[in-house]
C-alpha cells in the first residue's frame, strides 16, 4: 500500500449517539474510497467495521475499529466508535489520538442522552468536531428541529455547512453553503450532480451563507480582515477558516447525509480533506518530561499505544499512532514504563479485520503491530536516545458500577480472574480486583449494559456461567463508651496445660483523649490499622501478674479480633485497650493461653460498650437537566442522602450530595431510568459515619442468620 505523508493524513473518530449510523457511515465512507467494492449494512451483519462475533449477534458496536478511506488523495484513518455510553472508554480512545471528530447525529431525534455524553468526551480532549445530521431521508426526520436542539445544547458556534432541500422519503438534494452549490445526490450515493442554487432557495442560502462567512473568518485575524474588506471570503479562505475555527473549537460545522444510501459520504470526505486539519496543525502531544512531538517525520520516533485488541489469526494486536519520526519495520523503540526493549517487526494498516501490511508508517499516521513483549495501552514506545519519558496516557472516565462475579462451578473461579484481567488489557475501564475484607472478587465497569457484555464473552466465548450480586459494603466496627472486662483460658489434656488470665479496659479513640485516673499506664503502643483508625494498646500491668513477653501475645489477640469484628465480622477501628491485670502458671502460662485470653476479653468488653457499626459515605456529584432535579433529589432523600448544595453548569444542574455506599448499589442504572439517560453521577469514599439504630438491627439480624448457615 501506498506510505501517505503527514499533510495528507486525516484522523477521524466517527462519534455520536447509539443508532445514529456511525457503522453505516463508516462503511459508505470505505466504499466510496474503493478500498471494498460492496457496501455491507448491520441490518445484513456484514459490514467491515462490525466483524466480531458480539456484534454480529447484538447488531451494534461494542469495540472500537479501526478502518481507512482514501480520498482527494489523502488518507482517511476512521476510528468507529461505539455509541452506547457504557463504552466511553472507546470513546476517549479514539478522540484522545484522532485530529478530528465527526459526530453524527440521528435526524429523527436530535440531541439525545449518548449524545450528549460523547459531547462530554470532545470537550475533554477539545477535539476538533463537525456534525453529520443523518438518516434525513426518514420520514420522521426534521433538520431544523435538529439545528436547533444542536444550538440549544451546544450553542452558537454550531453552524450550518449544508442543509436539505428535500428531508423525509426521497431525501437525495442538499444546498451547499461553502461551495454555494446544490448538490444532488443518485440512489446510491457516489459523487453528486452540481448545480447552481434554483431561486426559490437563493434568499436562505444568502442567509446562512452569510453566517458561514462571519463564523469561518472568526478563526483568524487576517481572514476577518479581509471579510471586512470585501464583504466575503474566497472558497479558499472559507476553508482555511473552517480549518483554524475546528482547531480552537470557535466554529461546529453541520452537514447532511443518510449514510444508508451514501448520500452526502463523498461530501463529507471532501470536506475533511480539505477542511479538517491534518496530524501536525493539531497542538504537540507532551511527554511526562515535557518535550513536545508535533507530528514531525524529522523529529526522533515516538509512537503512543491508544488501543490493544485479541484479533482471530494475530493474537495481541496494539493499535499506535506515531507522533514523531518515521517507522520501518525491524525498529526497536524502549518502553519507557518497563525500561525494556521492543521489536516491532511487522505494521498493518486495518479496515475492520481485514488487513494490509505496509513496510514504514510516518509521523501522523495510525496503524497496528503485533507479537509486542510487554506493552500495554497507554504505553510509549520511544526512540532509544529518548526514551526517559513516554506521553500520559488517555485519561479514563471513573466506574460508577460494581458486582461481585463469582463462577457457578466453583472451580472456575481462578479462570474467571485470569480471563477478566485479559480484559482488562483489551478495555481498561475494566478494572477487577479480588477484596480480601469481603472475600469478593469485584467487577467495576461503566454500566450494567458494559457487566452484559462482560458476562456474553464469558458465556459465549469461554464457556463460563457466572452469577453477579452486589457486593457486600466495608462496614467498620467500634464503640461508645468504656467498659471493662475479663477473661481466664485454662485448658488441661494431660502433661502441660494452657493459662492465661486477662482483665482489660477498653474506650474509643478520639483526638485529644484521656487515659483514666485509676490506672497507671506504663507504655503505649499507637498502632494505624491498615483499614483506617487506631488501636492504642496500653500497658498497665504492675507487680508483674503478666510476664512482659505475654503481652505481644495478647495484642496478637486484640489484633484478631479487630480483623473480625465482634459485632459482624468487619474491621474494628479506633478503639483504646488498657491491660491493667491478669494471672499466670508457673508452668501452664504460655503466648496461645494470653492471646486467645486477651481476644476473648476484648470481645466481652466490646459488646458492653456501646458497639457502633460504622458505614462509608461517599460524595457523589450528580448532572441532570434541570427539569429532572425534583425526581433525583426524591430518590437521593430515599437513600439517606443529604443534600449538600447545588450549581448551574449550562443547561445542566448539579447536586452534590453525601449518600451511604450501600444505597449507591446500581445506582447508575436506577439514574439512568429517572432521568432517561441524560443524568451523570461522580462517586467517591468521604468518610465512615455511624450507621441508624435501625440498620443497626437489620444488619446484625442479618450477620446471625448468616452465621447460622454456615454452621
Amino acid at each position: 500500500m501506498k506510505v501517505y505523508e503527514t499533510k495528507d493524513i486525516r484522523n477521524i473518530a466517527l462519534i455520536g449517539g447509539a443508532k445514529s449510523g456511525k457503522t453505516t457511515m463508516a462503511e459508505a465512507m470505505v466504499f466510496e474510497g474503493k478500498i471494498i467494492n460492496r457496501r455491507g449494512s448491520v441490518d445484513d451483519t456484514n459490514t467491515v467495521s462490525d466483524y466480531r462475533p458480539i456484534e454480529i449477534d447484538r447488531q451494534h458496536s461494542v469495540h472500537s475499529s479501526l478502518l481507512y478511506s482514501v480520498y482527494n488523495n489523502k488518507k482517511i484513518n476512521i476510528i468507529d466508535v461505539p455509541g452506547f455510553s457504557d463504552f466511553v472508554g472507546d470513546t476517549a480512545a479514539a478522540l484522545n489520538v484522532c485530529d478530528t471528530a465527526l459526530f453524527m447525529i440521528n435526524g429523527q431525534s436530535g440531541v439525545e442522552a449518548t449524545t450528549e455524553t460523547a459531547w462530554r468526551q470532545t470537550e475533554i480532549d477539545g477535539c476538533p468536531t463537525f456534525f453529520a445530521i443523518n438518516q434525513l431521508d426518514h420520514q420522521g426526520a426534521n433538520f431544523n428541529e435538529t439545528i436547533t436542539s444542536l444550538k440549544d445544547y451546544f450553542g452558537d458556534k454550531v453552524t450550518v455547512v449544508q442543509y436539505p432541500v428535500n428531508s423525509g422519503e426521497g431525501f437525495n438534494t442538499v444546498i451547499d453553503l461553502i461551495l454555494m452549490k446544490q448538490l444532488k445526490f443518485n440512489e446510491e450515493g457516489g459523487e453528486p450532480e452540481i448545480s447552481d442554487i434554483p431561486d426559490s432557495e437563493k434568499d436562505k442560502a444568502e442567509e446562512l451563507h452569510l453566517a458561514l462567512v462571519e463564523n469561518a473568518a472568526e478563526g483568524d485575524e487576517a481572514l476577518m480582515e479581509k471579510y471586512f474588506e470585501n464583504d466575503t471570503l474566497t472558497l479558499e479562505e472559507m476553508r482555511e477558516g473552517v480549518r483554524l475555527g475546528l482547531i480552537s473549537r470557535s466554529i461546529f460545522p453541520v452537514m447532511c447525509s443518510s449514510a444508508k444510501h451514501g448520500i452526502g459520504a463523498t461530501r463529507i470526505m471532501d470536506f475533511i480533506t480539505n477542511s479538517c486539519p491534518a496530524p501536525d496543525d493539531i497542538e504537540e502531544r507532551k511527554t511526562t518530561e515535557g518535550k513536545g512531538f508535533k507530528c514531525d517525520p524529522n523529529d526522533t520516533t515516538a509512537l503512543f499505544v491508544f488501543k490493544t485488541s485479541i484479533e482471530q489469526h494475530l493474537g495481541e494486536v496494539s493499535f499506535f499512532k506515531v507522533y514523531g519520526g518515521t517507522v520501518a519495520e525491524g525498529v526497536d523503540l524502549i518502553n519507557p514504563r518497563t525500561g525494556n526493549k521492543e521489536r516491532l517487526s511487522q505494521f498493518f494498516i486495518l479496515n475492520g479485520k481485514n488487513r494490509e501490511k505496509v513496510d514504514r508508517i510516518v509521523a501522523g499516521d495510525i496503524a497496528v503491530t503485533i507479537k509486542l513483549k510487554d506493552v500495554r495501552t497507554g504505553d510509549s514506545l520511544m526512540d532509544p536516545k529518548a526514551a526517559s519519558a513516554g506521553f500520559k496516557p488517555t485519561p479514563l472516565p471513573v466506574d460508577i458500577f460494581t458486582v461481585a462475579m463469582s463462577a457457578v462451578n466453583s472451580s472456575d473461579d481462578e479462570k474467571i480472574g485470569s480471563i477478566l484481567n485479559e480484559m482488562h488489557r483489551t478495555d481498561p475501564t475494566i478494572v477487577v480486583e479480588y477484596s480480601r475484607e469481603l472475600k469478593q472478587m469485584l467487577v467495576k465497569t461503566q454500566g450494567e449494559f458494559h457487566l452484559n457484555t462482560i458476562k456474553w464473552y464469558l458465556n459465549n466465548v469461554h464457556k463460563i456461567e457466572v452469577e453477579t450480586v452486589a457486593p457486600k459494603i466495608p462496614y467498620r466496627e467500634t464503640i461508645t463508651k468504656t467498659a471493662n472486662a475479663d477473661y481466664r483460658h485454662k485448658k488441661q489434656s494431660g502433661g502441660s496445660g494452657q493459662f492465661g488470665e486477662v482483665h482489660l479496659r477498653i474506650m474509643p479513640y478520639t483526638e485529644g483523649y484521656k487515659n483514666p485516673t485509676d490506672i497507671p499506664v506504663r507504655g503505649t503502643d499507637v498502632h494505624d490499622m491498615p483499614w483506617g483508625g487506631k488501636l492504642v494498646f496500653n500497658n498497665c500491668i504492675v507487680g508483674g501478674a503478666i510476664d512482659a513477653r505475654f503481652l505481644p501475645a495478647i495484642l496478637k489477640g486484640l489484633m484478631e479480633r479487630m480483623n473480625e469484628g465482634p459485632l459482624t465480622g468487619s474491621y474494628a477501628r479506633d478503639i483504646v485497650v488498657f491491660i491493667y491485670d491478669g494471672k499466670m502458671h508457673p508452668v501452664d502460662s504460655n503466648e496461645i493461653s494470653f492471646k486467645l485470653a486477651g481476644r476473648h476479653a476484648f470481645s466481652t468488653a466490646f459488646k458492653a460498650a456501646g458497639p457502633k457499626i460504622m458505614e462509608p459515605i461517599n460524595d457523589v456529584e450528580i448532572s441532570m437537566p434541570e427539569d429532572m432535579m425534583g425526581a433525583v433529589m426524591t430518590d437521593l432523600q430515599g437513600r439517606r442522602g443529604i443534600i449538600m448544595g447545588m450549581d448551574a453548569d449550562g443547561k445542566n444542574q448539579i447536586i452534590r450530595a453525601k449518600v451511604p455506599a450501600a444505597e449507591m448499589t446500581r445506582y447508575a442504572t436506577s439514574l439512568s431510568a429517572i432521568t432517561s439517560g441524560r443524568g451523570t453521577f461522580k462517586s467517591t469514599y468521604d468518610q465512615y459515619q455511624q450507621v441508624p439504630s435501625d440498620v443497626q438491627d437489620q444488619l446484625l439480624k442479618a450477620y446471625e442468620e448468616s452465621q447460622k448457615e454456615e454452621e
